[in-house]
């Protein structure tokens, strides 16, 4: 689907979605207790994938209230599923049910579509493999489909720490129900750091018990998934909000302002997005108690941000660094490419379409914002949510109408995100 976003002026309250990583994480542990509700979830491509696993697991997932997900797990004991689990486009339903497969009696087998089938899933493979358990790349190259299984048990691991937090994440939610716990000892500085916090978080919130140690973390065993009154609620979602917040900076009404709604304090990394935005000299307000970031139209500047703990806010401050003035630089991006598509390069080729001056290295993405005059052209949004949502905030400002190519793919993590914006003011077309 195209979508043609114009150059428009934005104002209004609109409210952010749910969180993705926080839905992926409490649907899952749901699965692994007894039975529990999730309120408030985020429902999107990505975790309806996260919702199929459950229940091919064993478990069963009632959508019938749309604010209410009513889980009945499989306690600890997944079931061998009848079919392949397929996990779409979600790299971390991939990783997450990996680990929950391992523990199952015979073999489960898991893949997805054509970008989740390029993505490293070797680390996590070698570290079931450590726990004793059977975990193998059908093609050998450490990618999906993966076939995993052999009723793995608990004990002690070695993994990298600057591939994939998911790795972690996915290892700590298993090993509580394991016989013996699972101890993981980080190889390497462990990147995304904030997304293991958010795990970290959650887990408490179903009453189960892990920490932090002195070489990675510790997760002990014969623990039970049980939220507090049987529910847990998800927080509005940073990487989301970021968007919503972007727009507001670069294109808000004279005597105008965006007002996010749902935009209360968490574990969340992404939440650095509102520090990024006042260190461009953005005019933004964050009333903490009230869950409302309030955000108008400034005149930005280029900073330099480094993205190692907040990989998925490198599209939305790549955007912000072609409006800004001076450069703007991202770095310690490298993991950024191993994403639904590289996306250190997507940004860069595709703000260069729109006139953006652009600097890519290996590890690191400068925006030339004084160098760069922003025209409406055919952009391509690469399959990749981030990417579309992104590219849409440039078009806010660029001279003319840009056309995004594969407008559909925002279901990923924020279905309503063209809604959104429209209710905001923008000028969005839908080209089916």
């Amino acid at each position: 689907m195209d979508v043609t976003i114009s150059q428009s002026r934005v104002e209004g309250h609109v409210r952010a979605p749910p969180s993705k990583s926080y839905t992926h994480r409490a649907i899952l542990a749901a699965g692994y207790g007894d039975e529990a509700v999730v309120t408030d979830p985020l429902v999107s491509a990505d975790t309806r994938a996260t919702m199929r696993a459950v229940e091919a697991f064993g478990g069963t997932v009632d959508r019938t209230d749309g604010s209410r997900l009513v889980v009945s797990g499989f306690d600890g004991r997944p079931e061998v599923p009848d079919d392949v689990i397929d996990c779409a486009n979600s790299g971390t339903t991939t990783r997450l049910v990996t680990a929950c497969g391992a523990l199952a009696d015979g073999l489960c087998v898991f893949t997805g579509d054509e970008s989740l089938r390029s993505r490293p899933q070797g680390p996590l493979l070698g570290a079931i493999q450590q726990l004793g358990g059977r975990a193998e790349s059908t093609r050998g190259n450490g990618q999906a489909p993966l076939v995993v299984g052999g009723h793995t048990g608990g004990g002690a691991v070695s993994i990298p720490g600057d591939v994939s937090s998911q790795y972690i994440t996915a290892l700590l939610m298993a090993g509580a129900v394991t016989d013996d716990g699972i101890d993981v000892e980080l190889e390497t500085e462990l990147k995304s750091a904030p997304y293991v916090d958010i795990t970290l978080e959650v887990l408490a919130d179903y009453g189960v018990t892990a920490e932090r140690t002195d070489d990675g973390f510790s997760v002990p065993g014969g623990q039970s998934y049980r939220p507090e009154g049987g529910e847990y609620a998800v927080p509005g979602d940073f990487s989301s909000m970021s968007y919503l917040l972007a727009a507001g900076a670069v294109a808000a009404a004279d005597g105008g302002a965006v007002v996010v709604e749902s935009a209360r304090p968490s574990a969340q990394g992404d939440s650095a997005i509102v520090d990024v935005l006042e260190a461009m000299g953005a005019a933004i307000d964050w009333d903490r108690e009230a869950g409302e970031i309030t955000v108008s139209r400034a005149s930005l500047s280029g900073t330099t941000v480094d993205v190692g703990d907040t990989p998925d806010l490198l599209p939305t401050i790549a955007a912000l660094g072609a409006i800004a003035d001076g450069d703007t630089v991202i770095e310690n991006c490298e993991h950024v490419r191993y994403k639904e598509t590289d996306r250190v390069s997507a940004m860069a080729e595709e703000l260069g379409k729109l006139g953006a001056s652009v600097t890519e290295e290996r590890d690191r993405l400068t925006v030339h914002g004084s160098e760069s005059d922003l025209v409406g052209a055919r952009v391509d949004g690469r399959g990749d949510h981030r990417i579309v949502m992104s590219l849409a905030v440039a078009g806010l400002v660029a001279d003319g109408e840009t056309v995004i190519e594969g407008g559909e793919h925002v279901d990923v993590s924020f279905p309503d995100f063209f809604d959104a914006m429209a209710s905001l003011g923008v000028d969005v077309v839908h080209d089916e």
